[in-house]
């Protein structure tokens, strides 16, 4: 939702669509945190309303694609039709802003060979295995690969956000 919002704040048009899902359907999102276990924590969070229909979606139209992270890459790759949605923000060289899991929906796209990027720690083995460098960093850091801006996790989100707005060519002046 934090991307979702920043990006509306900053008047993009933003879509968010699940597959097999229609525009004003609801999907469950979940706040993961660092409690000082292993492993992050995960608890429910708001129920998301989708303002657009994947059946409609054309990836042509778009600008830029963000991957969420969470447990939705997870299922997400699964799906060959949003594996080759994203896979036209690749071969095109739009901007990319994957968090957290995300990148394993790009890992199973076949996306990362040749890149560097960083993820949640538990996805460097899948960076790996796809052919990327997987690029250890802060929780708050973000790491820029030329159209891929990736971050660990959900305190990155200052930083991933500028960096992907950058390579959108917005302008921000304080």
């Amino acid at each position: 939702m934090v991307p979702f919002q920043a990006l509306l704040m900053l008047g993009y048009t933003v879509h968010v669509v699940c597959p097999l899902k229609q525009a004003g359907d609801k999907i469950r999102t979940a706040v993961h945190d660092f409690e000082g276990d292993q492993t992050y924590s995960e608890k429910p969070g708001h129920n998301f309303t989708l303002n657009a229909a994947f059946a409609d979606i054309n990836p042509a139209d778009y600008d830029a694609l963000l991957v969420p992270g969470g447990r939705s890459p997870e299922y997400l790759r699964l799906n060959p039709q949003v594996l080759e949605m994203a896979r036209h923000f690749g071969v095109e060289k739009k901007p990319i802003a994957a968090i957290c899991h995300g990148l394993q929906l790009l890992a199973a796209a076949g996306m990362l060979k040749g890149r560097s990027c960083t993820a949640y720690p538990a996805c460097g083995p899948d960076v790996t295995l796809a052919g990327g460098h997987y690029v250890h960093c802060l929780v708050t850091d973000v790491h820029v690969d030329g159209n891929l801006v990736t971050s660990p996790a959900w305190p990155g989100h200052p930083a991933w956000l500028a960096a992907f707005v950058k390579l959108l060519g917005a302008k921000i002046e304080i």
